[in-house]
């Protein structure tokens, strides 16, 4: 489940155009060198807006948009200051505490938590989140329906218990997921509602690397990151000798995508049977792209590919520093972890 939740991250609301965001991540490490001991994000339809870490200890606003809101509602920064500065005492007790449990005496350590929640303009249905990992792997999640705590590991037993019956804990956890997440997401969507619901078109482009290798079709510049770019044959969608490749955000906020098509078996006089779709959810019209030697652009595959190689080794390093900032409900306390009620920042 953490897994889908970091695909969740990156590709966040791919199925409706109406569906809003609001993510918060957390990560909490011991004995990774070269990074914050914590670090926290905050991100709005995938889109980065406040940032904290243990260096910093301050929560700095990341889009345009977020400092006026800074400006009209101080409180709102000094919210995630306050759960930034929390966050990095719970999440470095709270590492001892499962190093002991799982028998672990050094070595390195990571405790995440993603949480938040997600609304739908247009029907007004919301859902929340909240789950934590550790080592990788998942820890406990909230069951919201049944409102009950879930494990797969014997080491998540004694805190399934312990927040499973308290009460207040959970009745304030739930008030934050299913309240004042989506008011906060709301107040965001409306204070960044230029930036948010743009529509960026991208340029799309086939590109190889040699005479022998797949051809891949490469979108980028696109906004949002609800998109889809597929290859079809004589109008047929194909997935065998197709390798899609990950959504990647671009340094402007926009986004990129491919997909490769080995060729290695395709005459030459099939070729224009074949081509590239790109479909974006804000966009009424496909991109298409045929399948054409004379379009391939072979002296830039190398580039392509190597910033494709640096945005990967970034987003390796956000997951690494991921944190959460909007809710520290929990704290150490013997030898669980137990929830406690918080008081949310005024509206």
């Amino acid at each position: 489940m953490m897994k889908s939740l970091y695909l969740l991250l990156l590709f966040c609301c791919v199925t409706s155009p109406v569906t809003h965001t609001l993510i918060m991540f957390f990560i909490g490490s011991h004995g990774v060198p070269n990074v914050p001991e914590f670090v926290a994000v905050a991100m709005v339809n995938g889109v980065e807006v406040i940032y904290c870490d243990s260096i910093t200890t301050v929560a700095e606003p990341k889009q345009d948009w977020m400092e006026t809101l800074k400006k009209d509602d101080a409180k709102e920064l000094d919210w995630y200051t306050d759960e930034c500065r929390a966050g990095q005492r719970f999440f470095s007790s709270t590492i001892e505490i499962l190093m002991l449990r799982f028998n672990q005496t050094g070595g390195k350590h990571v405790f995440q938590r993603m949480f938040g929640c997600e609304w739908d303009d247009e029907t007004g249905k919301i859902n929340g989140f909240n789950q934590y990992g550790y080592d990788g792997e998942d820890f406990i999640e909230l069951d919201l329906k049944t409102e009950t705590w879930i494990t797969p590991v014997q080491q998540g037993v004694i805190t399934k218990h312990k927040w499973s019956n308290d009460k207040a804990g959970m009745a304030s956890i739930k008030k934050f997921l299913t309240q004042e997440c989506p008011d906060r997401l709301k107040k965001y969507v409306d204070y960044g509602r230029i930036s948010l619901l743009r529509t960026d078109i991208p340029s799309v482009s086939l590109l190889q690397k040699s005479p022998s290798s797949a051809v891949s079709c490469h979108a980028t510049g696109f906004y949002p990151d609800r998109a889809v770019i597929f290859w079809r044959k004589d109008g047929e969608e194909i997935h065998e000798e197709v390798d899609l490749g990950e959504t990647l955000p671009n340094h402007d906020g926009s986004f990129q995508m491919s997909s490769d098509l080995n060729i290695s078996e395709v005459p030459p006089e099939d070729w224009r049977r074949y081509e590239c779709v790109f479909q974006l959810s804000s966009m009424k019209d496909d991109i298409i792209t045929i399948l054409d030697k004379s379009a391939i652009r072979t002296n830039r595959g190398r580039e392509v590919h190597a910033g494709a190689l640096i945005i990967r080794v970034f987003i390796v390093l956000i997951l690494l520093a991921v944190g959460i900032i909007g809710v520290f409900m929990c704290k150490r306390k013997n030898n669980g972890i137990q929830p406690v009620n918080i008081q949310m920042a005024p509206s």
